[in-house]
């Protein structure tokens, strides 16, 4: 059975991301670990002898009442989409939330992250280091990412960039296992600029050993590698998009603050951020 970490804070970003997370666990069979986390405003104690623990208690235990009484919407969540028989579990974690979830993949041996974030600049924040951004740079698990805007529907066609190398292979066979469980068709999409390294024999190659799977493959000649995969996502009908999280500077151009308007109309989907 898979595991999968939802970090939550209970907004309705949150929430949303939750339902995804519930149908993604079915999809895959697996559980889910719901994770809070909080920090403590940190004080000096010498100005505060006699109640400095009694404060500590006291925040923390407010935090206790807050998880414990948000659970049960969660689970009544579940149950109004038939999904109660989903398993939960929680936990409630004092300190940094990257810190947290980095702890928390290790122990309990995650094999998948979703989490919610907000549009466009939420989205950029993501990829691009800052808020829960950070997340993509420091686990090594996939990341399924969830808009507010995105509403889940039932999942019919998963995109996948590549650049035909060896270990975008790898990334591919595990998109496929998904697509299969949900009957879903995986289209493959590679940008090719004037400087493509990448031969016509390599793309053969592919084509033929993934002949009988339920894949497309599309290859674009473009020089606007941003508005190719914008187009795509649109054109195709793409539920979910699968990417490999290359550089960093890929995300920085991809979320540049100057395509908000297109990406907000284009990329109201999950994307699911696989490592190389």
């Amino acid at each position: 059975m898979k595991k999968i970490l939802f970090p939550t804070d209970f907004s309705e970003v949150a929430n949303n991301a939750f339902i995804h997370a519930l149908e993604f666990a079915k999809i895959v069979n697996g559980e889910i670990i719901l994770l809070h986390t909080f920090e403590l405003p940190v004080y000096d104690n010498q100005f505060f002898p006699e109640n400095y623990n009694i404060l500590f208690d006291s925040l923390q235990l407010s935090q206790f009442d807050m998880f414990k009484d948000e659970i049960p919407k969660l689970r009544s969540i579940a149950k109004e989409r038939n999904l109660d028989k989903i398993k939960l579990s929680h936990r409630l974690m004092d300190g940094n939330l990257i810190y947290n979830i980095k702890k928390a993949i290790k122990e309990d041996a995650i094999d998948f992250v979703v989490m919610g974030t907000s549009g466009a600049n939420g989205w950029e924040a993501f990829f691009l280091g800052t808020n829960t951004g950070n997340v993509l740079s420091v686990v090594e698990v996939p990341v399924l990412s969830v808009p507010l805007e995105a509403e889940f529907k039932k999942i019919k066609t998963i995109g996948f960039t590549t650049r035909y190398r060896n270990k975008d292979k790898k990334a591919l066979k595990e998109v496929l296992k998904i697509a299969k469980k949900t009957h879903a068709e995986v289209r493959c999409l590679y940008v090719k600029t004037a400087n493509s390294d990448v031969s016509d024999e390599k793309i053969k190659k592919w084509e033929t050993e993934f002949k009988g799977e339920p894949i497309v493959f599309s290859v674009i000649p473009s020089e606007d590698i941003k508005d190719t995969i914008f187009d795509f996502v649109l054109y195709k009908e793409i539920d979910i998009l699968a990417m490999i999280t290359y550089k960093r500077n890929f995300f920085a151009e991809l979320f540049n603050p100057s395509l908000t308007i297109k990406f907000l109309n284009t990329l109201c989907i999950p994307i699911l951020a696989m490592h190389e």
